[in-house]
């Protein structure tokens, strides 16, 4: 249950309050002086005080109510104070709230009034120590990460690819098959180094091959090695990338691309750790981690019979699946500024304009697009025009929420106004208006 103090000199007043809160599941604490009323806050757990602007009889100037407020400003300064006045020192009062009081009540109050902002501001309390303690939460862990493992330098700060770290390096000490899912250049390479550099080989090779860089004939002569021979133009020996990533990773990119006769033989060398190179009858014992990577829908490519469902539980004992660039904003900004060239940087407008483009090609497009910006930038600055980027959309007329808007939104929020107003895009006050025009009980 919540709980508000209340610092008045005046009995009368305090109970009157008293009375009002515990009507509406509220607590209240009851201080006569500035003093006792500090004293309170330093020993108990308060979400809201109302504090009256004088205290000593015959004081009507207001400035014990605002050396109060200052104090406690001081002290506790996240905590929402609202200031009783009476009109002779109303001016005083919209000071402090240009200070940073929440808000001012004229005596005698409006009971309705005084209930609703004293709601609405614990409610708006109780999201901020939420939002605080889920910030908290993620400082702790990024430092947990950034202690704890070898990053490769990655840059990030958004939560979706923070959990996407986090599992990776939870799975990295596991000799298990690894499937990262994600459209072309979110960094699924960057996440296989990674696996690699926490894993109990990470001494040993970090092999790559892009299955979907090379003809078909020729992914199974990469992989696996080839006699001289086997094929045309096979003129010597070769060893395959499962031999050269012996005692360490070998990183499959795009392993959708990879052909059903490769698919096999990949399946088999998962299993038993044995292959032969084409044209050759000798088998070969290999220990290697396989870390595959994929753009397309293997399941629905599994359907179509163009990949193995064996081979594809095989691979995907754990699937880290890598957000694209867009569905995490959070990361475009500190992205950027890891490539900017050398004494660069970036206009606010720039920065805007970034953070508005839908960047289709996730990662490799806001590299490439800030190398180029660097280069042909004739100041230090980098200005939104020297992003070459595609004007964005102009924003569509704003439309005023009805009834059945604001109702889906309160319900969404389980009754929380601030965040009901903070999906509408409103403030709490213009939320609480059109409530009582529309005749919107708040949800009990």
């Amino acid at each position: 249950m919540p709980t508000v103090l209340i610092i008045d000199d005046n009995a009368a007043v305090a109970i009157a309050l008293d009375v009002l809160f515990s009507l509406h599941d509220i607590d209240a604490l009851r201080a006569a002086s500035p003093e006792e009323g500090l004293a309170l806050l330093e020993r108990s757990q308060v979400d809201l005080v109302i504090q009256d602007m004088n205290f000593s009889a015959d004081t009507t100037s207001g400035e014990e109510g605002a050396g109060l407020f200052r104090q406690i400003r001081k002290r506790h300064p996240d905590l929402p104070v609202i200031l009783l006045t009476a009109w002779t020192h109303l001016d005083a009062a919209v000071d402090l709230v240009k200070s940073g009081a929440a808000d001012y009540l004229s005596k005698p109050w409006n009971d309705n009034r005084l209930i609703a902002t004293v709601t609405n501001l614990i409610e708006l309390g109780q999201a901020n120590r939420a939002l605080q303690q889920r910030v908290r939460r993620e400082r702790r862990q990024r430092r947990e990460l950034e202690n704890g493992f070898d990053l490769r330098g990655m840059v990030w700060q958004d939560p979706a690819t923070e959990r996407v770290l986090h599992l990776a390096c939870q799975v990295a000490r596991a000799d298990v098959p690894v499937l990262i899912s994600g459209a072309n250049g979110t960094g699924k390479e960057r996440i296989a180094d990674i696996i690699q550099a926490n894993s109990l080989v990470a001494d040993g090779p970090f092999v790559v091959l892009n299955c979907g860089a090379l003809p078909a004939e020729l992914i199974e002569a990469e992989l696996f090695g080839a006699d001289a021979g086997a094929y045309t133009g096979a003129s010597k020996a070769r060893e395959g990338k499962f031999e050269a990533a012996d005692g360490g990773t070998l990183f499959l990119d795009e392993i959708g691309n990879l052909p059903l006769a490769g698919q096999m033989k990949l399946l088999r060398v998962l299993e038993t750790g044995r292959f032969e190179r084409l044209g050759s009858n000798r088998e070969r014992q290999v220990k290697v981690r396989v870390i595959s990577a994929t753009n397309a829908d293997l399941p629905a490519m599994i359907r179509a019979g163009t990949f193995r469902e064996d081979l594809f539980y095989r691979l995907n004992l754990i699937e880290l699946r890598i957000a694209p660039l867009a569905a995490r904003p959070a990361d475009i900004l500190p992205l950027a500024a890891s490539f900017l060239g050398a004494g660069k940087s970036l206009h606010p407008g720039a920065e805007a304009a970034l953070l508005a483009h839908g960047w289709p090609g996730n990662v490799r497009e806001l590299k490439n697009v800030i190398a180029r910006a660097s280069l042909l930038a004739s100041g230090a600055v980098i200005q939104a025009a020297d992003l070459g980027l595609p004007a964005a959309a102009a924003p569509a007329l704003e439309v005023e929420p009805d009834r059945d808007v604001i109702s889906g939104a309160l319900t969404r929020a389980g009754g929380v106004v601030a965040q009901a107003a903070a999906e509408l895009g409103l403030s709490r006050q213009a939320l609480y208006r059109r409530m009582e025009r529309l005749g919107i009980a708040r949800p009990g």
